[in-house]
């Protein structure tokens, strides 16, 4: 359900296995424990925050929390933060709820109880990110606000590496020896590493408006360093889709295609979206 594919895997591992220690040896100490390492590139959080900082403080749900890192940031900055996550045991923070659950599955709520839910590159590491949807939608109020991401498969580097290599840079192909790796590394938790789900933008928004959610607006996490190489590609993208016929632009969301976020975006793609009170109009 997280997104560990940003930070060394080792690292990951050497905290795990600290976690698992002490809850083998029954130990107290939480000074190991305490600070929640982000488990997305920092300005993925950055952008969370900053997108919720504005709004009247609620009632949020973080899934899946990871260690805690952002349930932290939102926590600091006001908002009534619950937590959940397929392991509950790696959560760091004290004194905050955190609750099992799957995104793959019902979550352990009733409905209609969060004005917030955040979910942080999670929807990659799931068979069924329309199910996680589904469930944000649920136990949303009506006008409540979704923060999600996904790795961005659609910006002008990974078109190209598909292109080339058959596949992007955030799904790359998962061998059985891969899994079992993972698998015995993580002590049997591999979906920690795995991304095996790409969600493009065309996809994701048709997700949510099938859920009753309406996209306020795209945010990327950071731009690509080496850009300014791919502009002559971004250049004649954006004029044959200038040429295209206004209404076929319109049904086939050309413009966010082409747009600052989707094509000339970073790794990740922030969407915000908020739950219609009447998804039938949408």
């Amino acid at each position: 359900m997280r997104a560990y594919f940003s930070r060394p895997l080792r690292t990951l591992l050497s905290q795990s296995l600290v976690m698992q220690i002490d809850t083998v040896t029954g130990s107290n100490d939480t000074s190991s424990t305490s600070v929640a390492t982000p488990m997305a590139h920092q300005a993925v959080h950055d952008t969370v925050v900053k997108i919720l900082c504005d709004f009247t403080r609620g009632k949020l749900l973080d899934v899946p929390a990871g260690e805690g890192a952002l349930a932290a940031r939102l926590i600091e900055i006001g908002f009534d933060v619950h937590c959940c996550d397929l392991y509950p045991e790696i959560f760091r923070l004290q004194d905050v709820e955190i609750k099992r659950g799957d995104l793959s599955s019902a979550l352990p709520y009733r409905d209609n109880v969060f004005d917030y839910v955040t979910c942080v590159e999670g929807l990659e590491h799931i068979e069924n990110p329309q199910q996680a949807v589904r469930e944000f939608a649920r136990v949303l109020r009506a006008g409540g606000h979704l923060i999600t991401s996904v790795p961005n498969i659609m910006n002008i580097e990974e078109r190209l590496k598909w292109l080339l290599h058959g596949y992007t840079s955030h799904f790359k192909p998962i061998t059985r020896e891969q899994v079992a790796r993972y698998r015995a590394e993580l002590h049997g938790k591999e979906e920690m590493a795995l991304h095996v789900n790409p969600i493009g933008y065309p996809e994701l928004r048709y997700t949510l408006e099938q859920s009753g959610f309406q996209i306020v607006r795209l945010y990327r996490d950071k731009p690509k360093a080496q850009l300014w190489l791919y502009w002559p590609i971004v250049v004649l993208i954006r004029v044959i889709a200038r040429l295209t016929p206004e209404r076929k632009r319109k049904e086939s969301w050309t413009e966010e295609l082409i747009s600052r976020e989707v094509l000339l975006g970073g790794n990740t793609l922030i969407v915000h979206a908020v739950l219609s009170a009447n998804p039938r109009a949408i």
